[in-house]
């Protein structure tokens, strides 16, 4: 519906798919993205003539606990070895943010800056900092530091800082399990939605699943969440979903 992989991916690009893999969990908890929809992607991506295709993840927990738990390595076996929790700092590279706002360098996954492609995957869910994690909060899993956006700056203003670097030619939330309270390492309360959300746009996908999914026990309009305000704002994408022609598909 979107034009299929090859809009995104074309013959003998990299590729890094970022899904959420920071807790040793289950998907069915809501914390990681469903290793299903991780491992569709790679195929999509390999059939759409990837030349490589890593899905990185910097965890909060152990990583091997977390590539095992989540179950992503397992769905991805056939593939070959391309999941990966880099923590090492020689995995890292320093850099400047240009144009940012306050936050403005940090230390990013190589692997992510040398790619042709980047694949936000994240899971729907809650946090108890920015309301929710979506697509934009996510890419806090591609750099090392990510203490100093709590600490030294306003989080969602580093959020957006940190999107101007790392852009997404493609956010795929995962609606399959939405934790709605509790977030991001639960328990909470988890709804099975069984939904996907697509786009090229990231501040659309993360508006679209902040309007699609009760939160907190309550509806939300985007322009409530003050990281996907500002990075429309400044912007990364539009989180006016009226402008937008919505397609919605029933399995």
């Amino acid at each position: 519906m979107l034009g299929g992989m090859g809009r995104f991916v074309k013959t003998g690009q990299k590729v890094v798919i970022k899904p959420n893999m920071s807790f040793a969990s289950a998907a069915s908890l809501g914390t990681n993205t469903h290793p299903e929809v991780v491992a569709a992607l790679v195929r999509m991506c390999r059939d759409a003539g990837a030349a490589s295709v890593l899905v990185l993840d910097n965890p909060l927990a152990p990583a091997e606990q977390c590539i095992e738990r989540s179950g992503i390595r397992t769905a991805c076996a056939e593939f070959g070895d391309i999941v990966q929790a880099p923590t090492a700092e020689r995995f890292y590279r320093e850099l400047d943010i240009d144009g940012a706002q306050q936050m403005t360098a940090n230390t990013f996954l190589r692997d992510a800056l040398d790619a042709d492609v980047l694949i936000a995957a994240p899971t729907a869910k809650s946090h108890s900092s920015t309301g929710v994690s979506l697509g934009l909060k996510g890419m806090m899993g591609l750099i090392r530091q990510r203490g100093v956006m709590h600490s030294r700056y306003d989080l969602d203003t580093a959020i957006v800082d940190l999107n101007t670097k790392l852009r997404a030619a493609l956010t795929v939330i995962d609606g399959t399990y939405v934790l709605t309270t509790g977030g991001p390492g639960g328990p909470g309360k988890v709804m099975q939605e069984n939904t996907v959300i697509a786009s090229a746009d990231p501040v659309a996908a993360d508006a679209c699943a902040v309007e699609s999914f009760e939160w907190y026990g309550r509806r939300f309009a985007a322009r409530q969440v003050s990281h996907i305000r500002l990075a429309h704002e400044r912007g990364l994408g539009s989180m006016d979903l009226s402008t937008r022609a919505v397609a919605r598909v029933t399995l």
